[in-house]
């Protein structure tokens, strides 16, 4: 579907909807006004809303159905005053002897319920630093949940990871906690507490981006997403609230309302931009320079099957591999609600094609919540949601492949066949070869839900038993034909893979509330819980086939032997906890909570870990010398501090570990097992201490409202993996890498400031609503154990952790230039003439050493915003989200790749500006046949950015128009997402390209899979 159409039809649409609309009846006297009253974001009709006609007593209440009818002798127009608890009043034109009217809640209202642990709370009695998703952001188009939180939570920075359909997201909460251990928050649906583990979704087989398990959830479920911050919001679920919380509930029914609900959407998807890379010509004429530099010739490869194009445009490798790719959802729930059972039934199916070719992902699920009052006393509660997919996985390194095959090259042969591989010195293969004719899949079936029973004990005392599982059943699948460069030597490869994972969970919890008095309220929650988690797996893998038939459906047809391999792992966590919430006249409130952890990942005398924390807040908007003052409608101050902990490494990191190896024993090999881990009983729990300072602000009768935060974080004995000397005789002979032990050393500190603004600018007819969200966070690596002052994971990347530096820093080179005649040759590269690349010499030793010379460069992102406007005229709607990441650094692998200058690749048009002696005012080096990278400062670049992240334009018909047909809501809209990015960054996209699967390899551009835009067109329809 072209974009041109797409547009066309969608304002048609509206169009037509506008004339539906715009229909007067004119003025008449003696009026009988009719009208229904809804919510402006569900649709559900409002009953006991009171519409009253300004400036006089004359008014009306809704009934069940939110219908309302009165009689006035006014003239039309009048205006009506409408009310409802929980919702803002508005002043509404009434211009017809019909209307219908949409109220929005009252957002941050001081009566509003919030999710919390274990509970909920009214949003005036809360201590703890907790953000809850606008409704707004919630009805964006998205994959996962997760990014529903991008640019709407202060203190969240979520990063997608990859741009694979179903593809990962990165979650920070205030920060990066740990070096080595897991950083990403917990989530909590419908009560179930979960890791994002995406080892739940990798079985072992598939090459290339991991897939998400997040997104096997259906986001048109989610009612609300509520995000824990501070200690004191997150200590209740002790060793996995160190990275924050993230609680999701989906959506139930409500009592003596029906309702069939279908939302869809259709649209199409492109890449965000492509890398400038030289076309045929160019590249060769680069190829002749980098050759005649070096002292050598050129040739064209001959006897190779078909024809170079060496003067040419020839092949545009990013063109035969992106394309427009369309992506859908279609959702049907059925809500149902009688005096004695709420039952919300769901179905969704999300099919989102790549922008590379032969990638995507596609997801059906259902979902069925069961709330049911058996008595006065005893209520019971299901929550089941079900869901298979299937991913379509771009292989690893195919977008580095794209930018970096000769031009030259062809994708086909004469005979239509594809070219297997490039001739030239890179042997790259055919990147079109391997996305088309590569079998790289992962499918995932997962099952998740608990029930629960509640008893009311007596007035205010109530028992919960909750029962539930998660189980996650993975398989992958992966052949590499024989037609391919990878399959090519081995006459076909074949994996097949599946891990199954059981995750259950039992929680007994005893709540009492309690009015003490007018004065003094008192709520508070003990309990006991227990989970365990089982995974098994298992991976076979055959080669040597006779055809390409079978792929991987039969592998005893393999004649290589290829060894085969399982897995087992299995973890349990058991836990108390208790919180005590306090309120004196409405104006003191005080949170006590503590929880204890054993946990058998840790050592003996170490698996047990305490988590307490305490919070204060003032409404000091209750207090009686506040009564005066105007315009200040709420004002709270909120303290806290606390300590909560992190248990996120692989299971048995505590014990001594065996490996299988072979020995040779009188030239006879013989098999044999040995340790291959340290063991250290001591490992014990990752702490994280944290205060928090808050202060609450509505201003205007609760226009304008302000959260405002300050937060100190510190992590200690951090679960840190150390690499084992070599003197230590473990090794891993199968890697060809050193061991690693777990440790409980050093500490990292984050603190920063957060901010949220809501503004109601404009109310009546036409609204204006203004939300705004501002967080800064400092990151530093406070220790990294005795005597060790930095990690430098990879000597060939650019990352290093150092002390008194943020993670994600960069040690590098420092370019000086190029080489000009006359100048001393500053340089490790083998270049060393006129033209090649200079650098500085940082200890002034005369030569160029990585010991001496190279500079450690902090990776401080600033800080993230994000601006939502939402303005609504009638029935016309207009959502505009523009969110942005400043001040960050990224280390861009590819342009370093592509700067090379060897001609043995293709290489980025900067290279048209190289140093010639004919062009030596230039910082672009010459080219050579040097294929060494050097990292340095030269390809560290700016990854601030401003995205236009969604915008979305609807339409809701009139329920006059809909009334025969029996239809409660019937919206319209068209939307985009990443429509427009303004960046410096030169590379696919500044936020995909950001590696969120390792914290010290963060800001590295490695080749991943970019992000993409889209359009969509979609409808919301109510009955």
């Amino acid at each position: 579907m072209k974009k041109s159409l797409f547009f066309l039809l969608g304002l048609g649409f509206l169009l037509h909807a506008f004339r539906l609309s715009a229909q007067d009846t004119g003025p008449v006297i003696n009026a009988t006004l009719s009208g229904n009253i809804i919510d402006s974001r569900t649709k559900e009709p409002l009953p006991g809303a009171s519409v009253q006609i300004k400036g006089t007593t004359n008014g009306a209440i809704t009934d069940a159905n939110g219908k309302f009818a009165l009689k006035t002798g006014q003239n039309l127009p009048f205006v009506l005053i409408v009310n409802y608890i929980g919702y803002i009043t508005q002043e509404v034109v009434a211009a017809t002897n019909t209307i219908d009217i949409q109220l929005v809640e009252s957002v941050n209202q001081l009566s509003e319920l919030v999710v919390v642990g274990y509970g909920t709370q009214k949003r005036s009695d809360i201590t703890g630093s907790i953000a809850s998703i606008p409704a707004e952001v919630k009805m964006q188009p998205v994959a996962s949940a997760e990014r529903l939180l991008q640019g709407a939570v202060a203190g969240a920075v979520v990063t997608q990871t990859s741009g694979q359909p179903g593809g990962g997201v990165s979650v920070q909460i205030r920060g990066n906690n740990s070096i080595t251990a897991g950083s990403d928050p917990l989530y909590v649906i419908d009560g179930f507490p979960i890791n994002n583990d995406y080892s739940l979704n990798d079985a072992g087989v598939t090459n290339g981006p991991k897939i998400n398990p997040m997104s096997t959830i259906n986001t048109a479920d989610i009612e609300s997403m509520d995000v824990l911050k501070d200690a004191s919001a997150t200590a209740i679920y002790g060793s996995r609230g160190a990275n924050g919380v993230v609680i999701i509930t989906t959506k139930n029914a409500s009592k003596g309302k029906s309702s069939i609900t279908y939302d869809g959407y259709y649209g199409v998807q492109s890449v965000i931009r492509t890398v400038p890379v030289l076309n045929a010509g160019e590249w060769w004429q680069l190829r002749k320079d980098a050759a005649r530099n070096s002292g050598k010739s050129v040739t064209i490869p001959s006897t190779i099957g078909y024809s170079l194009d060496t003067s040419g445009v020839g092949t545009d490798w990013q063109a035969a591999a992106f394309r427009e790719a369309p992506i859908q959802s279609h959702s049907l729930s059925i809500l149902s609600g009688s005096d004695k059972t709420k039952l919300a039934l769901s179905g969704n199916y999300f099919n989102q094609q790549g922008i590379l070719q032969n990638t995507g992902f596609n997801r059906f699920s259902a979902r069925i919540n069961i709330i049911h009052e058996y008595s006065k006393k005893l209520r019971l509660s299901a929550n089941i949601t079900g869901s298979t997919s299937q991913a379509d996985v771009a292989p690893a390194a195919i977008v580095g492949n794209l930018l970096l095959t000769p031009p030259a090259l062809p994708i086909y042969r004469e005979n239509g066949s594809f070219v297997v591989n490039s001739p030239f010195e890179s042997s790259l293969q055919n990147p079109i070869n391997s996305l088309y004719n590569q079998l790289n899949e992962t499918r995932t079936n997962r099952f998740l839900g608990n029930i629960s029973a509640e008893y009311t004990i007596t007035d205010g005392l109530i028992a919960k038993i909750l029962f539930g599982a998660d189980v996650v059943d993975n398989k992958q699948n992966r052949y590499l034909p024989i037609s391919t460069a990878e399959g090519q030597n081995l006459q076909g490869n074949a994996l097949v893979g599946s891990a199954f994972t059981t995750n259950w969970l039992n929680e007994n919890t005893l709540s009492y509330t309690r009015e003490l008095d007018p004065k003094n309220k008192i709520d508070a929650v003990v309990g006991f819980t227990a989970q365990q988690s089982n995974s098994k797996g298992a991976v076979a893998e055959a080669a040597g086939f006779a055809t390409d038939a079978f792929s991987y459906n039969n592998l005893g047809t393999g004649i290589t032997n290829r060894t085969p391999s399982s897995f087992a792992t299995q973890w349990a966590l058991t836990s108390y906890l208790g919180r005590v919430n306090y309120a004196y006249d409405d104006r003191y409130l005080l949170t006590l909570t503590l929880r204890a952890d054993g946990s058998s990942r840790f050592g003996e005398g170490n698996k047990w870990g305490y988590f307490p924390s305490a919070a204060f807040g003032w409404n000091v908007n209750n207090e009686s010398f506040f009564k005066n003052v105007q315009h200040v409608s709420l004002l709270k101050v909120r303290l806290s501090a606390g300590l909560t902990g992190n248990q996120s490494i692989p299971p048995y990191q505590s014990l001594s570990q065996l490996a299988y190896f072979r020995y040779n024993f009188s030239n006879t090999t013989v098999s044999g097992f040995a340790p291959n881990t340290v063991p250290n009983p001591n490992l014990g729990w990752e702490k994280t201490f944290q205060i928090d300072g808050g202060v609450d602000v509505g201003l205007l009768n609760n226009r304008i409202q302000l959260v405002a935060d300050y937060y100190y974080k510190k992590t200690t004995d951090l679960l840190l993996s150390r690499t084992v000397p070599g003197t230590s005789g473990l090794s891993n002979f199968y890697g060809g890498q050193a061991s690693t032990v777990y440790q409980n050393i050093g500490a990292v500190s984050n603190q920063g400031i957060e901010l949220y603004i809501n503004s109601r600018n404009l109310t009546g007819d036409f609204k204006w609503n203004t939300i705004l969200v501002y967080s800064r966070n400092t990151n530093k690596i406070l220790s990294l154990g005795d005597g060790v002052d930095q990690i430098i994971p990879n000597i060939s990347q650019a990352s290093i952790a150092k002390v008194g530096y943020p993670l994600g820093s960069f040690i590098v080179y420092q370019t000086d230039g190029v080489i000009q005649n006359g100048d001393a040759s500053l340089t490790p590269q083998a270049n060393k003439s006129p033209g090649g690349q200079k650098y500085k010499d940082i200890n002034g030793d005369g030569v160029i050493t990585q010991a001496g010379d190279r500079v450690v460069m902090a990776n401080q992102p600033g800080f993230t915003a994000g601006l939502t406007n939402i303005f609504s005229y009638k029935g016309f709607d207009l959502t505009v989200f523009v969110q942005g990441t400043f001040g960050g650094k990224i280390y861009n692998e590819n342009r370093a790749n592509l700067e090379l200058g060897t001609g043995y690749t293709n290489a980025s048009r900067n290279l048209l500006n190289r140093w010639t002696p004919a062009n030596p005012n230039t910082n672009v080096k010459a080219a050579y046949q040097d294929p060494a990278i050097t990292i340095s400062d030269r390809f560290i670049e700016d990854g601030s950015y401003v995205r236009l992240k969604n915008l979305s334009l609807g339409y809701s018909i009139p329920r006059s128009v809909l009334a025969k047909a029996r239809i409660t809501n019937l919206r319209l809209y068209i939307s985009s997402q990443n429509a427009v990015t303004w960046t410096r960054y030169t590379g696919y996209d500044p936020e995909v390209s950001l590696n969120g699967q390792s914290l010290i390899n963060k800001g590295v551009d490695s080749g991943v899979y970019p992000n993409s835009k889209s359009y969509q067109a979609g409808m919301s329809l109510t009955f």
